[in-house]
């Protein structure tokens, strides 16, 4: 007498049994929760103090939980110092170094990926030398230097600096992205009658833009929060937003609820950039992935 034999038997799967990759996928999500919550707890905690009110900000035994809502505390950190003065110099800081920074870093990527001349290799290596030198180690160099050039205390200086170490990581990046661009397309735009500048300007840019995106976001991330040298090469009248923070520190302690409302409004024009180009900037991540 014959039997029949089902799908899920012939597959050798036994009828009502559990897949065998759901554990290990939730395993996977268990991990990522993990990972969000660790990675969004100090802004979860930055955010829930901003808002509570300045005594409950020092209570020895601080509840996870919001205990109350207040706007105080961004009123008391207006107050405390000038604050509209060092975002506006960091909002000119940051822009000018994404700016000058993509343009060189832009130029700088398609002439090490596009064109081969003597000495290539070196310069490669020397972007790649350049950014495990550490910041802290060129301090005082870049201090006697800027010095020198009557560069001290002024924001120009400070933009000058800044590009030394993001200049390296913005051509090294974008040169990932024009790579992967093929030259069939470019040379395809010049047989039809473009220049070299024209099939770069109609066809490798279109295609770069997801890249520079990315990259500039990061370059303004990177000057907006900087501060060791911000603190070191400009005096108080002159100071940015992350050294405007270090008011907060006085004589008499450390007022917590205004400092984190302070970085509150200092988080505020990043998350708003974000927002304006997540989906360029996920594209650009996402960049030369997938071949073919």
């Amino acid at each position: 007498m014959s039997t029949l034999t089902t799908p899920a038997r012939a597959a050798g799967v036994t009828p009502g049994a559990a897949p065998a990759r759901r554990k290990p996928k939730a395993g996977w999500n268990v991990l990522g929760l993990l990972v969000f919550a660790t990675a969004g707890f100090p802004v979860y905690w930055m955010l829930n103090t901003a808002f509570k009110p300045a005594k409950d900000a020092i209570d020895p035994d601080p509840s996870l939980l919001p205990t109350g809502f207040t706007l105080s505390n961004f009123g008391r950190a207006l107050d405390i110092a000038d604050f509209w003065g060092p975002v506006g110099r960091s909002l000119i800081v940051s822009l000018a170094v994404v700016v000058i920074g993509m343009v060189v870093g832009m130029l700088a990527a398609l002439a090490i990926s596009r064109f081969a001349f003597r000495g290539r290799k070196v310069v490669i290596v020397g972007i790649l030398a350049v950014q495990m030198i550490p910041l802290v180690a060129m301090i005082i160099p870049v201090f006697l230097l800027l010095n020198d050039l009557d560069q001290y205390d002024k924001l120009s200086g400070l933009i000058i600096t800044y590009l030394t170490f993001i200049l390296p990581f913005t051509v090294w990046t974008l040169r990932g992205f024009i790579v992967n661009i093929p030259k069939e397309l470019e040379e395809a735009a010049m047989v039809d009658g473009c220049s070299r500048t024209g099939a770069f300007i109609r066809v490798v840019f279109p295609l770069l833009a997801p890249g520079m995106v990315a990259t500039s976001v990061y370059a303004f991330i990177q000057a907006w929060n900087e501060y060791l040298y911000a603190l070191m090469l400009l005096s108080q009248k002159n100071q940015t937003a992350t050294v405007w923070l270090g008011n907060f520190t006085t004589k008499h302690g450390t007022e917590y609820a205004p400092m984190m409302a302070g970085s509150t409004m200092m988080a505020v024009p990043i998350v708003v950039l974000f927002l304006l180009v997540q989906r360029k900037m996920a594209a650009g991540l996402t960049a030369g992935a997938v071949k073919g």
